[in-house]
């Protein structure tokens, strides 16, 4: 098989923006955000400064950084520009975030040349029509290419010959395969596996006992390059999910409770807006090392209502420090909601007065709560999502990232 998967991320993508904006910040250390960090330049990266850093820290290790405040419709209009430069050479694209996208080109080589050649070209002008810088990998596979891109940063082109794929791939560290996280890095360090050639030669029992059987058998199969996946350029979502840095919270109600329904506010909002609820709802809470933890429940109905899944959430997260007692501080608040089902019409339960009767989206009290949202839905569609709220969320959550940020990293149902 040849080469024919391209993978193209612009790099640095909200900072290299802010320069692209106002020439005077270009070379210089700069971030998006305030309190949080929510994006750094190559300058400001260069000492240390990264995404969801606590803006405190961030300023230690970089006395001369420059805060931005951040442009987001420039950030959705020059990211659309940049996918649209992909879709001049073929349709099959599937775009994973604002910034970043595969592309399949194997049908298009006889009108604009070879994938190398292709790749070049659109580096080119997304430099030369938009101003910014774009890395693009190109390999056989989606996850070489997505590794490709990575090494290519940053404003580069990398291209990973099919015949010498483990070559190129097992002496790189371990964080750059797609899965591996601070927490999954420092388990494999454990136990001596830092690079994906070490990772490859590491048993599969070994794996499995050290990160489940799921995660090992995927990584081990990513470490020789087995990656089936076939680009999906009309995936639909399997789950609908928000995420808050606190930066350092104590683990206390009047610091969750507030936090977990502004993101229920903005997980059921997505999932009412496409006729969506989902059955699973799961949490996860980031203690001040950067230690995730994570909670699921399925439930025996999908839901969608606002206060319905913040009560879910919360217990859940409860039930995470009754489990972890020692922890006393939080940096990060999430909620997902999965196995979407498609629902145009609320199905009604018989009024049989259940202790949980309140959660149940079919009863007399969940089909309540419903409604009372998609009253709220319909305001905010006509006058903006400030117009109408909870009141707890209002007076009782500072939100240090921007909710026009936050709109721009949840992806579309």
């Amino acid at each position: 098989m040849e080469a024919n998967i391209l993978h193209a991320d612009l790099d640095a993508f909200y900072a290299s923006v802010e320069q692209l904006l106002d020439p005077a910040l270009r070379g210089k250390p700069i971030a998006v955000g305030g309190g949080v960090v929510l994006a750094a330049s190559y300058e400001a990266k260069a000492f240390g400064v990264r995404g969801g850093m606590p803006g405190r820290r961030a300023r230690e290790l970089c006395p001369g950084l420059i805060f931005v405040g951040g442009h987001f419709k420039d950030y959705q209009r020059l990211g659309d520009a940049a996918i649209k430069v992909l879709g001049d050479f073929t349709p099959l694209i599937e775009r994973i975030s604002i910034d970043e996208a595969f592309a399949d080109v194997a049908g298009c080589t006889h009108l604009f040349g070879p994938p190398a050649e292709i790749a070049d070209t659109i580096r080119r002008r997304v430099r030369a029509e938009l101003g910014l810088p774009i890395s693009v990998g190109v390999a056989r596979t989606k996850h070489l290419a997505k590794i490709a891109s990575q090494v290519a940063k940053p404003d580069g082109l990398v291209v990973v010959d099919p015949c010498h794929e483990l070559e190129f791939l097992h002496d790189l560290p371990v964080e750059l395969m797609w899965g591996v996280g601070p927490v999954t890095r420092e388990r494999l360090a454990g136990i001596g596996v830092n690079t994906i050639g070490e990772l490859a030669k590491t048993p599969g029992w070994s794996l499995e006992r050290l990160l489940g059987p799921a995660a090992g058998e995927k990584l081990n199969a990513l470490a020789w390059n087995r990656d089936p996946r076939k680009l999906e350029t009309q995936r639909r979502a399997r789950s609908a999910g928000a995420q808050s840095a606190l930066g350092r919270k104590p683990a206390e109600e009047q610091v969750f409770v507030p936090a977990l329904l502004h993101l229920a506010d903005r997980v059921a909002t997505r999932l009412r807006a496409k006729s969506r609820p989902g059955r699973t709802v799961t949490v996860r809470v980031r203690f001040a090392d950067l230690r995730s933890v994570t909670r699921s429940i399925t439930l025996d109905q999908p839901i969608s209502a606002t206060a319905m899944l913040a009560e879910i959430a919360e217990a859940l997260v409860r039930k995470v420090l009754v489990d972890h007692p020692h922890e006393k501080t939080i940096s990060l608040l999430a909620i997902a909601v999965s196995h979407l089902e498609k629902q145009s019409a609320l199905q009604l339960e018989l009024p049989l007065d259940l202790d949980d009767d309140r959660r149940r989206p079919g009863t007399r009290k969940g089909a309540a709560r419903w409604t009372a949202d998609r009253a709220i839905d319909k305001i905010r569609d006509r006058f903006g999502w400030e117009a109408v709220g909870y009141a707890s969320v209002a007076l009782g959550l500072s939100r240090s990232v921007p909710d026009a940020f936050r709109e721009l990293a949840e992806k579309e149902l």
